[in-house]
């Protein structure tokens, strides 16, 4: 089967990243259930398979998104397949748990490799098809924690802090090429996230942070698997987003992001006015006319 023959029975060529459990395996698995082909990435490519099985609409990859070369690699294979990618959707991450001071060089250089150095290695390896198509749609997974950061947290929303930041560049960049740029935003999903395959949890413990970030230690164990999320209803949401002619900057999912996003406004705008006066007064005085 050629490249053009196989992809010219999908409506959807996805590329998806850590699409072996949680967000990533229920969008690919909605993907493949509209009809739409696949290319499924993770360490293991033998996971994918255990998760969403065996189908001609389906390439399980291997990928190490830390790896460029990889990452390069893995987009060819793509290419070469389906002969197009309309979608990349960059999944693959981890979470962090603990305080900004708890956490060791090691753990927040390892966090930054996968979860932002990762998402521009993917991205720039799919850019160029794209491009050439003018035409695609590359979304990204960010979070709640892309919207508020806040304390046991600090280092893992700063890593989504970046995403947002390099999502809002990519929109405006990849505009007037006609490929979409979108920033997905979601709250607490009951998926594995807080597990300890998809969370690191700093082993230093400094007693000063327990009533805020060690609060947020013993939150998570009792959150985990009760999160008000349901992650079928979020990769619903996310076909319906590539379904639109005019997707947005920015997808927030869930009544928990919602409200962040209100309480964080009301916050800005409040602090602001407080100090609206001295940060005018930061200008060169205007020169009066002659």
């Amino acid at each position: 089967m050629t490249a053009h023959a196989s992809s010219s029975s999908f409506p959807r060529i996805w590329l998806i990243t850590g699409a072996s459990r949680g967000i990533g395996a229920r969008i690919a698995e909605a993907a493949l259930a509209q009809g739409d082909a696949v290319v499924a990435t993770s360490r293991s490519a033998e996971s994918i398979t255990r998760r969403l099985g065996a189908s001609d609409a389906l390439l399980p990859l291997a990928l190490d998104v830390t790896d460029e070369a990889q990452a390069r690699h893995a987009v060819g294979a793509a290419l070469e397949r389906f002969g197009r990618i309309d979608v990349l959707v960059n999944n693959a991450g981890y979470g962090l748990l603990g305080a900004v001071e708890e956490a060791t060089a090691d753990e927040v250089r390892s966090l930054y490799e996968t979860n932002v150095f990762g998402l521009l290695h993917v991205t720039r390896a799919v850019l160029p098809a794209m491009r050439a198509r003018r035409a695609g749609h590359v979304i990204n997974i960010s979070s709640l924690g892309g919207v508020r950061s806040a304390a046991g947290f600090g280092v893992y929303c700063s890593t989504k802090f970046a995403v947002e930041g390099l999502t809002e560049a990519l929109h405006a960049e990849l505009a007037p090429l006609g490929i979409h740029a979108t920033a997905v935003e979601p709250g607490y999903f009951r998926t594995e996230f807080l597990d300890t395959a998809s969370l690191s949890v700093s082993p230093r413990v400094l007693d000063d942070y327990a009533p805020s970030a060690g609060v947020i230690r013993e939150a998570a164990r009792r959150i985990n698997l009760n999160q008000p999320g349901d992650p079928v209803r979020l990769a619903q949401a996310v076909m319906q987003l590539v379904a639109s002619p005019t997707p947005p900057l920015r997808l927030p999912l869930g009544t928990d992001t919602l409200q962040t996003i209100a309480e964080k406004h009301a916050f800005v705008e409040k602090e602001t006015a407080a100090w609206r006066e001295l940060a005018a007064s930061t200008d060169f005085p205007v020169q009066a006319a002659a």
